[in-house]
């Protein structure tokens, strides 16, 4: 379902996060905004509603590449009753994590591309939520000589970079796996 009332979901999320910072004992302050002003360099990025968090737990939201924070995210879109295709009307974020992860796949997305053309063979990433798996096709998106695809299914979806028109029967040469 769509937001139709921003200032409304906002209130929800307040009150979701006020029950759960409150019942798992965070020690963590928050800022909803509706309609953020975002960067020039993220245009393509519209969030309707940006919840930023900080605080004394703030470490804890960012273990083990922010897992708790993206946890925390998933619930209230959840619990927003948000389709898919509408998780990035709602972001979440704890000391600017988000952007230099942006910035970090946009990096390796950029190093995928070279490699692919050096050698003209697949590159595939390891597995990736779906907003990672977005920025890196947003982030080639605009070079004509590669395309990207996602395979998998479910936690194991992942990017693969080819060549414009590599034949798909060939298995990709070069991965990156996550690590755990």
């Amino acid at each position: 379902m769509p937001i139709t009332d921003k200032i409304a979901a906002a209130r929800q999320i307040e009150a979701f996060l006020k029950a759960v910072l409150q019942s798992g004992g965070f020690r963590l302050r928050y800022r909803i905004m509706v309609d953020p002003p975002i960067p020039e360099d993220r245009n393509w990025e519209k969030p309707q509603i940006m919840v930023e968090l900080s605080g004394p737990d703030q470490d804890l939201l960012l273990e083990r590449n922010a897992e708790l924070l993206r946890s925390i995210e998933l619930l209230a879109m959840e619990m927003l009753d948000l389709i898919s295709s509408e998780h990035d009307k709602v972001i979440f974020d704890c000391m600017g994590y988000r952007s230099a992860r942006l910035e970090e796949l946009k990096l390796a997305a950029n190093v995928a591309a070279t490699k692919v053309r050096e050698t003209g063979q697949p590159y595939e990433f390891g597995p990736m939520s779906s907003r990672e798996r977005r920025i890196v096709h947003l982030a080639l998106r605009d070079m004509p000589e590669l395309r990207t695809e996602s395979m998998g299914e479910q936690n194991r979806r992942h990017v693969i970079v080819y060549p414009k028109d590599y034949q798909a029967s060939k298995q990709p040469v070069f991965t990156r796996r996550r690590r755990r």
